[in-house]
């Protein structure tokens, strides 16, 4: 029986391939390392491919770091559940929300990049902005909007004419409550989501009920 051969990689697939090795290598060495210790020597040396080809992608180490971020988001949100609510869907806020966060948060222990930059990055006080922690604050403000706008579509017309700010409020909550849990993956692997999502639908499930008494 004869044998079809494997289709020689394609020059743009290797250009692809070696952007990979190269955004992997640097996101690997601003985790050991930190923005500041992270350097183009380093990269190369991580990624086996030599600095030119460095320079062929990225521009300097700041717009490296920043489609570290980048590349990392799409991936990771691509995987994640969207905050879109089906007109059909019928489950109320905390039956609903317990899903997404339940679906959300099993990619934490696995520590994306952007996350862990991202974090990295928001608490160090540079001169100059970094163009990654810029991305990576660009990237909450969308995903902040798009929760937002998911727990907006449970509320009704008072409510929301009432208090206009309670859908972002509540979404700054699931997100600073999601860091949380990230951090606490980092220092203890045990750390249970379970009880995490539990608190965080009863701490919105009675903010809404107290925003729609007041």
């Amino acid at each position: 029986m004869s044998t079809v051969p494997s289709p020689s990689p394609r020059p743009g697939d290797d250009r692809e391939m070696s952007r990979v090795r190269i955004l992997t290598a640097a996101a690997e060495i601003a985790a050991e390392n930190g923005y500041e210790g992270t350097t183009i020597s380093k990269v190369t040396k991580r990624s086996g491919l030599p600095a030119s080809s460095v320079y062929w992608f990225f521009r300097d180490k700041d717009h490296l770091l920043a489609e570290v971020v980048r590349h990392s988001f799409e991936q990771w949100i691509a995987a994640e559940p969207r905050w879109e609510r089906d007109p059909r869907d019928e489950r109320t806020l905390p039956e609903g929300l317990r899903d997404i966060l339940s679906r959300s948060t099993r990619g934490l222990p696995g520590a994306p990049d952007f996350l862990r930059i991202g974090h990295m990055l928001l608490l160090e006080s540079r001169e100059v902005e970094a163009e990654a922690r810029q991305y990576f604050l660009a990237a909450r403000d969308a995903v902040a909007s798009s929760i937002a706008a998911w727990f907006t579509s449970y509320f009704s017309t008072e409510l929301r004419a009432r208090r206009p700010e309670l859908a972002m409020d509540l979404a700054r909550v699931v997100m600073a409550s999601t860091d949380g849990l990230f951090l606490a993956h980092q220092i203890d692997e045990s750390a249970d989501a379970d009880d995490f999502i539990t608190i965080i639908v009863a701490v919105v499930e009675q903010a809404v009920a107290d925003a729609g008494r007041a």
